[in-house]
């Protein structure tokens, strides 16, 4: 017995050896993969366009600490931190020796300047509250940044793991939007309008380890077939977000690629205007929700892939409070609550669906569809991305549309009134304000549920399912992310077993 132990033994260490030795990464080669939408720019600090940040976050640009594949919080430019047990007082040792890409130091000043850039009247930045909570910023050396909030903030270090927290140099950040300079292993080489972006290795990056490849191109493709035919024909390596899920399983039967399906932080809404009729009505919005069968959106929209959704929290992540059932499918409900809202006939609207996304232009028409069988007859429109940034997300100039919202957290969106659905709660704010505050993990876990309770109870938006993360790549391309716990395609750790 105790000799085939033995044996046993000797063979699973030679097996994991071995394991070992075939998954030692490889340095050299370069990537090109592709993904449906160009972004606006460059920056991430100037846009909430997710698009930014699948290209250049963890690749060019970095903050103080970021979201890893697991979706758990580590160190990036900061290399530790401590909290004061008030949790008010955030102490950060930076990482020494960390330069820009255009050799200005990364040091507690360039941090500094960079929050309170966030936080300035008249910034860009999309969430200036992320930084405005900040009340004092401390730098005791260079390496030491102390910050101390003005309250409580539960999400605070999340907040500091998205784009909007990414570091830029203090010389050099104007022109952050057509050519950005960050402290990232990858760093910037050309932006082709309407082709591509990009980027090389950074001999000085403060990991000398990493990263493997030498030089990734992110190519811009919309359409899903053209997509899926670059990639068999070997013009991309890899589509690192699948727009056309009911290829996917075809493409994994060919023994040239594999095929990744796992989860993302992406809730794909029916965006709904709160404040125009007859939307500004809540039993209008219960009943178009009651009127929309998901699984069935699932099925036909996503070839079966992705997960209902009752509120605006991805199930990936804490303190998610399953709501699904709240408005099961129920079309003679969805005409009750129409006729005692006052539209026995129903009503006329039009849904201005994003071009860029074929899912939602999908959706789109398969909800049309659902509606127009309880009397709401909805008028198809596709714009162009530049005009839904514009008229849609700025000017607030819409009825319905369909989106969806990457972020993991931003949950919080809902509490501010000028945001382009234009929700406005103060018990939704007051139950939010009481989960930012929230000390210990039960807190929390009851405030937030509060805050998914309450948009979905108000059917603010149409709460649809949560986007998979579904890649396609060549079957050599070694350690790419599975699940999407954040908006980022890292490159970093990528490499090639051939």
């Amino acid at each position: 017995m105790k000799k085939a132990m033995v044996i046993v033994l000797v063979m699973l260490v030679a097996a994991s050896l071995s394991w070992a030795a075939v998954e030692t990464p490889k340095k050299g080669g370069s990537l090109v993969l592709c993904v449906g939408d160009e972004p606006p720019g460059l920056d991430p600090t100037a846009s909430a366009s997710a698009a930014i940040d699948r290209v250049v976050y963890a690749n060019i640009f970095e903050g103080l600490v970021k979201v890893d594949r697991d979706g758990k919080l580590v160190p990036g430019l900061a290399a530790k931190w401590e909290v004061s047990a008030d949790a008010k007082v955030y102490t950060f040792q930076l990482r020494k020796g960390v330069a820009f890409h255009n050799g200005e130091p990364f040091n507690a000043q360039a941090a500094k300047w960079n929050l309170e850039r966030g936080a300035a009247e008249g910034t860009k930045n999309a969430h200036p509250e992320f930084f405005r909570i900040i009340e004092k910023i401390e730098t005791p050396d260079d390496a030491t940044l102390r910050l101390t909030l003005k309250e409580v903030d539960a999400l605070f270090l999340f907040r500091m793991a998205e784009g909007d927290s990414v570091m830029l140099p203090m010389k050099g950040f104007e022109n952050t939007a057509a050519a950005p300079i960050g402290t990232g292993p990858f760093r910037f080489l050309e932006w082709k309008r309407g082709d591509s972006v990009s980027m090389e290795r950074n001999p000085a990056y403060w990991n000398p380890q990493l990263p493997y490849l030498d030089k990734v191109t992110f190519r811009f493709i919309k359409d899903p077939s053209a997509q899926v035919a670059a990639l068999r024909a070997g013009d991309v390596d890899l589509i690192g977000w699948l727009l056309a899920p009911e290829l996917a399983k075809e493409i994994g039967k060919d023994k040239r690629f594999k095929v990744l399906s796992g989860a993302s932080t992406s809730e794909v809404v029916m965006s709904t205007n709160n404040k125009v009729k007859p939307f500004d009505n809540q039993l209008v919005r219960q009943a178009m929700a009651h009127a929309i069968d998901r699984k069935a959106v699932i099925e036909l929209v996503m070839s079966g892939y992705g997960t209902i959704i009752g509120s605006h929290w991805p199930p990936v992540t804490p303190y998610y409070k399953d709501l699904t059932g709240r408005f099961p499918y129920d079309p003679k409900k969805a005409k009750e609550l129409l006729a005692k809202a006052g539209y026995p006939n129903g009503f006329d609207a039009t849904i201005k669906l994003p071009a860029i996304y074929p899912y939602s232009q999908r959706a789109g028409e398969v909800i049309a569809d659902m509606l127009g069988q309880v009397g709401i007859k909805l008028k198809i429109e596709i714009v162009e991305w530049g005009f839904w940034l514009d008229r849609i997300f700025k000017q607030k100039e819409f009825e319905l549309s369909m989106i969806g919202h990457a972020e993991a957290w931003d949950i919080g969106i809902y509490a501010n009134p000028n945001y382009y659905f234009q929700y406005d709660s103060q018990e939704f704010r007051d139950a939010y304000a009481k989960a930012l505050k929230a000390a210990t993990e039960g807190e929390k876990a009851k405030w937030f549920g509060r805050c998914q309770e309450i948009i979905a109870e108000d059917a603010v938006n149409g709460f649809l399912f949560l986007a998979p993360a579904l890649s396609a790549m060549k079957a050599e391309l070694t350690n790419w992310w599975q699940d999407y716990p954040t908006i980022a395609l890292d490159c970093t750790q990528v490499w090639w077993n051939k």
